[in-house]
């Protein structure tokens, strides 16, 4: 590894050499072309987008209440939140979720969680108000940002406003009524011609909140934040930029989950380089390379259990990737996209435990014991790709892509039980993805695009090294098992958009639908294990812990259908629809975490100074389930949410809102059930009752 990031760090300075030598750095005091880096995925030209996309709204733009960075998923169709609290929420789409997805930040930043339990996924290490958009690719349909097997998120940070140069900022504020929740966001930024830097710092402390129901749910937690960016322009076609940014949780209260988070700190910095127009054949370099970095503490001090055992877990996760891409056209209507790509991500961490009562008698002297989290395990994961596309005429756009994925896994200090299991030795896995697409413009309003895609995940570290943890839905000790095979996602798609324009006070009616079917090879869940006994309070139930296996036979098949209609120049209402199904022909039921049919119905009326908007959520009954993942019926539900924004005075934005107008009392599938929390008994944790919040914002 060391070899490899020497080397790509080499290819990037001589980069930056080459272009310092070769291009007159123009010297023009009217403000010159900035090259734009490779932190969006979507740059909204057809013809050079990844097919099957979208792009959710810009927050900055018209936020009018604080919220954790999982909530932006809310309102994009086809998403859903896995919930274990108020802050360690996962995005989840299409019924995929967690190393299924390949979420990251700018094109490729990533940092890894620390807790086997996901008290801090990706999602808890910014601040909601720092991301400008949210970029989606459907499925495994591109194979240069990762190895993918259900889908790409790209969280597309703020950056220069390189239009107005000079010291500029905002400062912001909101309140939540429901649990006296607080945000507090500043950010500076001052851009020159060669030169730009943007800082920001924030301060979020939510309080416990009410279900529909008035009961309050554990679930407060206080975050602080800061970063910036600061990026230099050698000229108008080679930029770097640096990217530091830290996050530190406190006190943080996960009501589904057996302990609580006394801190979780993360470090997080990327360094980007691109040199553009480089000469007839070659079109741009790119690079990147990222380091991350979570230290984690965990205890149940607070938890009934803490009666019987003492126990804190201090884990700690370590995730440094890179990327270097060359953009180059060997033909006239070719477009060809070759590189390679690195992450390494390395866990280690005990669990300290200290036993007082045993098989119900006290001790007269407590006992204490190491249980090791993580067992020292790495995973390297070493990518080459090539991503053509091929103009076959102005309105038909072929794409073909093969990747390569070299995964090397390894467990340094295993705990003496699991090395009995196993015979553990470093392993080397390849895997080959790739993906063959077609783009047609029927016309300037309307596009239909066909994809197949063939995304391939190596087990996660939960999976191949987890060793008797609680780490799923339900109350089963897991097993990881490292000879898992890599799942493989077989997924096709077909979808369209088109805008029509309209009379009679319709300004135009846009529409946009996308269906899908996966069949998936080695699907990996935890099955029971009649063979092995639970090692930890051995006489609690269930007996049996579950250990991950391959699956046989698995798919799922859905949609996604939005529509909408302006009219009367101000007005909008549009709609969305989502649905999926899975199966688990394996164990002839439903694959966990799948959501039931979402739709929402939206009413906006938008001005250039204020707006209003009211939707209306409808999640329908699932009973369509995963029992032996101990998922139960869940009823279905509807909300109203009610959003007013407007802006006073110059440069002022204030934004009110009601969620759950009603104060419905319901909880999502996907939620976790409370765990080992007092009066609380193993059900689906609730959401938030009725909330009024308020945000103020003033730029400058």
């Amino acid at each position: 590894m060391k070899t490899f990031y020497g080397a790509l760090l080499c290819a990037l300075l001589s980069a930056v050499s080459y272009g310092q030598e070769k291009k007159e750095i123009k010297k023009d005091t009217t403000k010159q072309k900035i090259t734009v880096l490779d932190q969006v995925i979507i740059t909204g030209n057809k013809r050079i987008d990844p097919i099957l996309t979208s792009v959710s709204n810009n927050y900055s733009e018209r936020i009018v209440q604080p919220k954790n960075v999982a909530d932006l998923f809310n309102s994009i169709n086809g998403f859903s939140s896995i919930k274990r609290g108020n802050y360690a929420i996962d995005p989840s789409f299409r019924a995929s979720q967690y190393e299924q997805l390949n979420i990251q930040y700018d094109g490729g930043t990533k940092v890894m969680h620390a807790c086997p339990n996901r008290m801090d996924p990706i999602t808890t290490h910014i601040i909601p108000e720092e991301i400008a958009k949210i970029e989606i690719i459907k499925g495994p349909y591109t194979v240069r940002y990762g190895a993918t097997f259900g889908g790409i998120i790209n969280m597309v940070t703020q950056k220069p406003d390189y239009e107005d140069y000079g010291l500029h900022g905002k400062v912001s504020a909101g309140y939540e009524s429901n649990g006296n929740s607080i945000v507090n966001l500043a950010q500076l930024q001052y851009i020159k011609e060669k030169f730009d830097i943007v800082t920001n710092a924030g301060y979020r402390d939510f309080g416990n909140y009410e279900d529909g129901n008035g009961i309050e749910i554990p679930s407060s937690f206080r975050s602080t934040d800061y970063g910036f960016k600061i990026g230099y322009n050698f000229s108008d076609v080679q930029r770097l930029q640096v990217h530091w940014r830290q996050s530190f949780g406190r006190d943080v209260l996960h009501a589904a989950l057996p302990m609580d988070t006394e801190y979780d700190n993360s470090s997080i910095l990327s360094l980007d380089y691109k040199l553009d127009d480089i000469g007839r054949v070659v079109n741009s370099l790119t690079a990147k390379v990222y380091y991350s970095y979570v230290d984690h503490l965990m205890t149940n001090i607070n938890r009934p259990s803490f009666m019987m055992t003492e126990a804190s877990s201090a884990v700690d996760a370590t995730t440094i990737g890179g990327k270097l891409e060359l953009n180059w056209k060997p033909f006239k209507n070719w477009n060809v996209f070759s590189g390679l790509d690195a992450m390494h991500i390395a866990r280690d961490g005990n669990r300290q435990r200290l036993v007082k009562i045993m098989n119900g008698n006290l001790l007269p002297m407590p006992m204490s014991f190491t249980d090791k989290v993580w067992q020292d395990s790495y995973i390297t994961d070493i990518g080459l790709f090539t991503e053509v596309k091929y103009t076959i005429n102005p309105k038909t756009i072929f794409t073909a892509g093969i990747r390569y994925d070299n995964v090397v896994s390894d467990i340094q200090d295993p705990e003496a039980d699991f090395a009995e299991l196993y015979d553990l030795k470093k392993r080397t896995e390849h895997n080959v993805s790739g993906t063959l697409s077609v783009k047609k413009l029927i016309s300037d309003n309307f596009t239909l695009e066909a994809a197949y895609g063939r995304g391939v995940r190596s087990a996660n570290m939960i999976e191949r090294y987890i060793n008797h943890f609680n780490v799923g839905q339900d109350p089963f000790e897991y097993i990881g098992n490292p000879n898992l095979k890599a799942e493989v996602n077989n997924q096709f798609e077909i979808g369209f958009k088109g805008r029509e324009k309209l009379k009679n006070g319709f300004n135009s009616f846009t529409y946009e639908a996308a269906f899908y079917y996966s069949f998936f090879e080695n699907y990996i869940v935890g099955i029971i294990d009649e063979t092995q006994t639970r090692k930890f309070m051995p006489m609690a139930q269930p007996q049996n812990p579950k250990v991950f296996r391959n699956l046989n036979e698995a798919y799922k098949t859905g949609f996604e259908i939005s529509a909408s209609v302006n009219f009367l120049n101000d007005f909008v209402f549009k709609t969305d629809f989502a649905y999926v199904y899975a199966k688990n022909k394996d164990l002839s039921e439903s694959l966990p975490l799948t959501p039931p049919l979402t739709s929402r119905i939206h009413f906006g009326f938008e001005k250039d100074t204020y707006w209003v908007n009211l939707q209306y959520n409808l999640v329908s009954k699932q009973d369509n389930i995963s029992r032996s993942f101990g998922e139960t019926e869940t009823d279905g539900y509807q909300t109203l949410d009610f959003r007013f924004g407007m802006k006073p005075i110059k440069n002022v934005t204030l934004g009110l809102a009601v969620i759950n107008v009603f104060d419905e009392n319901y909880n999502n599938h996907l939620n976790f059930s409370f765990t080992n929390q007092e009066n609380f008994g193993r059900t689906p944790i609730t959401e938030p009752g009725r909330n009024f919040s308020a945000f103020l914002q003033y730029k400058f």
